[in-house]
């Protein structure tokens, strides 16, 4: 669909394969901890065996640099090291650029249950909700269009959503993210942010495991198992289950959910220092009566609209339903000379299925004009193949250590979307005033062909870390893309073919300055091909992000603490805007393009960690401002001013067992235009606002905690918006969630 049309507003398909209903995930997993339990293996009677031998288990170690990375079972709001900005596993004050991670701790204080609520509760990224089920991320004034699995990226037909802002964190130990240019690791993409969401391992030897259950505003009600455990005795086979299940209502009318998610992974010790760690995942967002498009900002007189934020332009037919189903197999193998290599191989199914109705114009009021209607029906598929190779190490040179690694990404994608024509249903809305989704349900044709994209890219990496002194490390490296694509949007545009290949440099420096305090200055870029053409029919040559950064980062406490401050330059070299005149010879609707620069400035600070026993403390602040070379203010819908804070404190003595925390999340003003019923183009703008959250939690036995989130404290209404139809979309009123959490 094109970007700027109806068909903007398009869908995706579900085939359910491991359906798994409602209380039956925790149901199973609770069941399989039974079983474990009188398995002679690993369970009871072992235990009892050990203990009369006097002999404790150990935790298990994971090879290679991953201990340093989990964040599970830390309570820390904080990781020892990352390898999203590059191959290499570097900590936070290592990495030349700007790092933030949400670890499990985080997660758990805030009640993050997607995807979303990591963009929402995250330093320098923000959210554009211009739907209720499909949004933009965007970060330092550029949209996020790919999200990252360990480490692999995963990119997605973003107007055709299926469910990925939705994404379940219950498989995830963490989320890492790295803001600016990112092409070294993520290929080709925009400079904004790469988001890494790193899976849970089968770490333990021991049978240990959680279950949560929960409920909250609307009538939303969600549980949750995580079990793992070894499975022979020498625990050198070990497997791990996730189980989760969420549905409810919304402050919205007739819109409702349905989440279920199961993931499953086995770790393999082939020997002491080889493991082959393999598993799945299944994910399906059930939505009914999402809408499809915002409210509309004006009635037909010009005057402005106030609706409440509990009013929808959806029908109570329609749905939009997805499944995301991934496959993934490593081996991880630590040679004697302490070098690492990792084969790995990721495969994800993407699908949906909607049947929508879009309502356009703008209605009279108490019924004075209608609005239109548009229903549509739409399935999707994606497929996409990852195959992997890294291969990384110390190396003497000069009488110094250094580090290399080298690596090689091959990423197949094929995604294909169907649309059913409808029959019936544009006969509008009479009354949208008095609107309650009594909307008639259309007669669907059969699916035909609506657009495809198949789309490859190779990469070829190489990178070093170079210890010039003790104090002086320098990150030199480079990314050999190759970039195929093959699309036809078959309604709106010709079809395309991009065939790109681009060098992407990566370079580095860090200075430690003191034992808690160094100095960096880094350039990275990225490159996005694009299928637009100008005047002459000629294809724009792809988008080059340049970023450019310095600052200083320091690590507090033996890595507990880590504080960062950054100045930052984003140069987007050759952006297609449209020049508003038709291509010649080309498709109706389609209009030629001219190449422009973007440039975004800015800073941004941040702090996290522990800042004293039991004291966990998130702050970060982003400002930047996005120009033409004539200096108009370009990304406006997009937050250019951003406060994110979060803490919680165990309080001291005879009140241990109780944890209390809170935090704002703050955002500058944001504006579009949009044309009005008279013909002007006016501002949209929503005003600067801040959102307070609180949470407590309990320890009623050494196993059991109760905990009380509230978000939005104030009740603060706020929205996002659509600048192509002058729609907005209203945010989250305050809401309370209660939960119990029992350790086994």
């Amino acid at each position: 669909m094109p970007t700027n049309t109806l068909a903007q507003l398009a869908p995706a398909a579900g085939c359910p394969k491991l359906a798994l209903r409602p209380l039956a995930l925790v149901v199973h997993l609770l069941a399989a901890g039974a079983v474990l339990a009188g398995m002679p293996a690993y369970a009871q009677e072992t235990a009892a065996t050990e203990a009369d031998d006097a002999t404790t288990l150990d935790a298990v170690t994971v090879t290679g640099e991953a201990v340093r990375d989990v964040t599970e079972g830390t309570g820390s709001y904080t990781t020892g090291a990352a390898r999203t900005s590059t191959p290499l596993s570097m900590s936070l004050r290592e990495t030349p650029q700007s790092v933030s991670v949400i670890t499990q701790q985080r997660m758990e204080d805030q009640d993050m249950q997607t995807i979303l609520d990591v963009v929402n509760n995250t330093t320098g990224v923000s959210v554009n909700r211009y739907e209720t089920d499909r949004a933009q991320f965007n970060a330092r004034g550029f949209e996020i269009n790919s999200l990252m699995i360990d480490g692999v990226p995963t990119i997605w037909e973003q107007p055709w959503s299926s469910g990925e802002m939705f994404s379940s964190l219950a498989m995830y130990d963490r989320v890492e993210v790295v803001r600016g240019a990112n092409g070294l690791m993520a290929g080709a993409g925009e400079p904004s942010a790469s988001l890494n969401l790193v899976r849970k391992r089968a770490n333990s030897r021991e049978l240990t495991g959680s279950v949560e259950v929960s409920a909250g505003s609307w009538d939303t009600y969600g549980t949750q198992g995580d079990i793992s455990f070894a499975v022979n005795e020498a625990g050198t086979v070990r497997a791990r289950l996730v189980g989760e299940y969420n549905e409810g209502d919304s402050w919205i009318d007739l819109k409702s959910k349905e989440r279920e998610t199961f993931y499953g992974t086995i770790d393999v010790d082939l020997t002491p220092d080889t493991t082959l760690w393999f598993g799945l995942s299944r994910q399906q967002n059930d939505s009914d009566s999402p809408m499809w498009g915002g409210l509309p900002i004006w009635y037909a007189d010009g005057s402005r609209t106030n609706w409440s934020r509990s009013k929808t332009t959806s029908a109570k037919w329609s749905k939009w339903d997805s499944t995301y189903e991934t496959y993934f197999v490593n081996l991880d193998h630590r040679f004697a000379n302490d070098w690492e290599m990792n084969l790995s191989y990721n495969r994800g199914e993407r699908d949906s299925d909607s049947y929508l109705l879009y309502l356009s114009g703008n209605p009279g009021r108490d019924g004075s004009s209608p609005m239109f209607s548009f229903p549509g029906s739409y399935k999707t598929e994606t497929v996409q193949d990852d195959y992997s190779i890294r291969l990384g190490g110390p190396v003497m040179l000069f009488g110094r250590e250094h580090e290399v690694a080298f690596g090689y990404i091959y990423s197949q994608q094929d995604f294909n979307a169907d649309s059913r024509a409808a029959q019936s249903g544009f006969g509008g809305v009479a009354n949208f005033d008095a609107y309650e989704g009594n909307f008639q349900a259309p007669i669907w044709g059969g699916l035909t062909p609506y657009s495809y994209g198949d789309l490859t890219q190779k990469g070829l990496y190489g990178v070093t870390r170079l210890s010039v002194t003790d104090d002086l490390k320098v990150i030199l490296g480079a990314r050999d893309n190759r970039y195929e694509k093959t699309s036809d949007d078959t309604p709106f545009t010709s079809p395309s073919r991009l065939d790109e290949h681009e060098l992407t440099p990566y370079a580095g420096i860090v200075y430690d300055l003191t034992e808690n305090l160094s100095a960096y200055a880094s350039y990275t870029d990225i490159f996005q091909p694009q299928a637009r053409r100008d005047i002459t029919g000629q294809q724009l040559a792809s988008i080059i992000g340049e970023s450019y950064e310095t600052g200083l980062k320091a690590e507090f406490f033996e890595g507990r603490l880590n504080a960062s401050a950054a100045i930052f330059k984003i140069k987007q070299d050759g952006l297609g805007e449209s020049t508003g005149v038709p291509v010649p010879g080309g498709m109706a609707g389609e209009f030629a393009y001219q190449a422009i620069d973007v440039t975004s400035e800015g800073f941004e600070l941040e702090v996290s960690g522990e800042l004293s026993p039991g004291w966990n403390l998130m702050a970060g602040y982003t400002q930047f401002e996005v120009e033409d070379p004539d200096g108009n203010a370009r990304s406006t819908r997009f937050p250019t001013k951003l406060l994110r804070t979060f803490t919680t404190y165990r309080l001291p003595g005879a009140f241990n067992k109780l944890t209390v925390g809170g935090g704002v999340n703050w955002q500058e003003s944001i504006y579009t235009y949009a044309t009005s019923p008279a013909g002007n183009r006016e501002k949209i703008e929503q005003e600067a606002y801040a959102l307070v959250n609180l949470m407590a939690r309990y320890e009623v036995t050494d196993n059991l905690t109760a905990q009380l989130n509230v978000d939005n404290l104030t009740d603060e209404e706020y929205f996002d918006m659509f600048e192509a139809y002058g729609a907005l979309t209203y945010g989250a009123p305050r809401s309370v969630t209660a939960s119990a959490k029992y350790r086994f």
